[in-house]
């Protein structure tokens, strides 16, 4: 049974369709602009009514909010299927409430062709809705690509210096993800046996009849490196920096803020649960992977000196530490990697909105070329402050839960350990540079040259209220879950704690169990050890073995 009072998952969804549709009619301009504001709050209102009401709402295989409609692909097993679990909700959440910010920016930015501009970022938030309210994998994709093609046009079209190289470039590395990704989802699909795209239906017959060892590895390759291109894993992120940088704002705070967490919450519902043994496979080299993502990029970021390329490289960077996550395996680290992907989420679309409005200030990204700006734009620095504090994970902002769940997560894991935690831990002393320094570069000390020519022909404003109402609703959100992580932290536990999360869990506990008995075997060896050691040994092996069954 349904308790919403109308179907909000699918409203979130249409609302900014419909909305765009009717531009694209042509709607004379101020209907038109009214009509995108009702497309981006719908979402918003929809998804903070979910946030709420998910803790009593009734779940049904793991989900709350069911829903199914016939859309004439029945035959082939394919029906828009919708759905929240706790992995879902806060993703949700955050694509309503991001999406809700970058529209109210975008409806004052003035930017050329502006019905235009605004039909493309619904279609773009209207997709991204669909992608976290799915529970058909149909349709997952198929939102994601939804949302994806209109990213491409707006960098193109109403993008910075550079934008035809950054859209050029996004294009082939997104689209290569993205048909890597489609690859592993039919393998895993065909595979499977099962006779709809349902993702509860998909988990029962792989349960029920688990792929061979062999398949999960393959298909578990696929996933990790076509989702993680999507995410930019190292060294597949070059596309990011360059794009984000030309990207025009609203566009960055969307992709960045939520469109990237795709192949991460791919990861997180499709490869970890159902190809434990592919996990167990390919969690080392992720690992790794992760790690680069951390501190080479991380490296990278400190040579910056354009404001927003410094922005793309860092979200590069931070991506790092939501795989570390995942690579670390469990509830814990599964739950930390959600925690970090909500958190990180609002932080870098409100970093990228502050970035802008710097920027029509100074009258340049180069931060050689500012200096001093604290003067005229004490509420922009505060904001910023506070941005890039949130971005460093200090406590009271919502990163903080997800990192510090991160850094335990791989603390404790057998095949990673302390070693790897205090190589993870360092990336925060280098974003505490570079973050930091940018703080002081564009707001204190003495003011260049330059920009104290253009300061003086126009003394720069501060934040104006169409710019202030949306960096204030991202800043709500940072704080609400930094003081109250609970209102999020207990759904993801629910929805870990499921069928899916239980097979991921038990394939971790696998791994513990065989690494327990491999040193007690190699002691029993070196040492000598008689039988009663032995069969210590004996008896973890045949625990490893159990926890591989209850894996499957």
């Amino acid at each position: 049974m349904n308790p919403l009072p109308a179907d909000l998952l699918l409203l979130s969804i249409a609302a900014p369709l419909a909305a765009a549709l009717a531009i694209a009619l042509g709607l004379p301009r101020k209907p038109a602009l009214a009509a995108a504001a009702a497309g981006f709050a719908a979402p918003a209102l929809a998804a903070v009514w979910c946030w709420l009401a998910f803790s009593g709402a009734p779940l049904s295989d793991g989900y709350a909010f069911r829903s199914a409609y016939d859309v004439g692909l029945g035959h082939i097993g394919i029906r828009l299927a919708l759905g929240l679990n706790g992995v879902a909700m806060p993703l949700f959440a955050l694509a309503g409430i991001t999406g809700l910010a970058a529209g109210l920016y975008a409806l004052q930015s003035g930017a050329e062709r502006l019905r235009l501009y605004l039909m493309l970022l619904l279609v773009m938030q209207g997709g991204l809705m669909g992608v976290f309210a799915s529970v058909d994998i149909f349709f997952f994709y198929f939102f994601h690509e939804l949302a994806l093609i209109p990213t491409f046009i707006m960098v193109g079209v109403w993008g910075g210096r550079g934008r035809n190289y950054a859209a050029m470039k996004m294009t082939i590395y997104l689209t290569l993800g993205a048909m890597l990704s489609l690859a592993g989802i039919i393998a895993l699909y065909q595979g499977s046996g099962a006779q709809t795209f349902d993702l509860v239906s998909l988990r029962a017959a792989i349960a029920a009849q688990p792929l061979p060892e062999l398949a999960q590895k393959n298909i578990f390759a696929l996933l990790m490196f076509g989702f993680g291109v999507l995410v930019s894993l190292w060294p597949l992120h070059t596309w990011a920096p360059s794009g984000y940088a030309a990207a025009p704002t609203s566009a960055a705070m969307l992709h960045a803020g939520v469109l990237k967490k795709f192949g991460l919450y791919g990861l997180l519902q499709l490869a970890f649960p159902l190809l434990p043994a592919g996990a167990e496979n390919w969690a080392g080299v992720l690992a790794w992977l992760a790690l680069a993502n951390v501190l080479v990029i991380g490296m990278v970021t400190l040579a910056q000196s354009d404001l927003r390329r410094m922005l793309g490289y860092s979200s590069v960077m931070h991506m790092g530490y939501a795989f570390l996550g995942l690579a670390a395996g469990g509830a814990p680290g599964a739950g930390a990697a959600v925690m970090l992907m909500v958190g990180h989420g609002f932080s870098v679309a409100l970093l990228f909105l502050l970035a802008s409005c710097i920027q029509k200030r100074t009258r340049t990204p180069d931060m050689a070329g500012m200096g001093g700006l604290v003067k005229d734009a004490p509420v922009l620095a505060a904001f910023f402050t506070a941005a890039t504090l949130a971005g460093l994970g200090l406590p009271g902002f919502a990163n903080f839960w997800g990192e510090l769940g991160v850094f335990v997560a791989v603390w404790g894991a057998p095949a990673l350990g302390p070693g790897f935690a205090a190589a993870a831990v360092a990336g925060i002393i280098i974003s505490a540079i570079y973050g930091l320094r940018s703080v002081a570069r564009v707001f204190f000390g003495p003011r260049t040259a330059t920009f104290g020519e253009i300061a003086e022909a126009q003394p720069p404003r501060d934040l104006r209220r169409g710019e202030k109402i949306p960096a204030l609703i991202l800043l709500a959100a940072l704080l609400l879950i930094g003081f109250w992580p609970k209102s999020i932290s207990t759904a993801i536990d629910a929805g870990l704690s499921s069928a899916a999360g239980a097979a991921t869990s038990a394939a971790i506990d696998r791994n513990r169990l065989r690494s327990a008995a491999i040193d007690r075997g190699t002691a029993a060896d070196a040492g000598g050890a008689g039988p009663e050691e032995r069969r210590d040994a004996a008896s973890t092996l045949a625990a490893a073995g159990t926890a591989a069954a209850a894996a499957k």
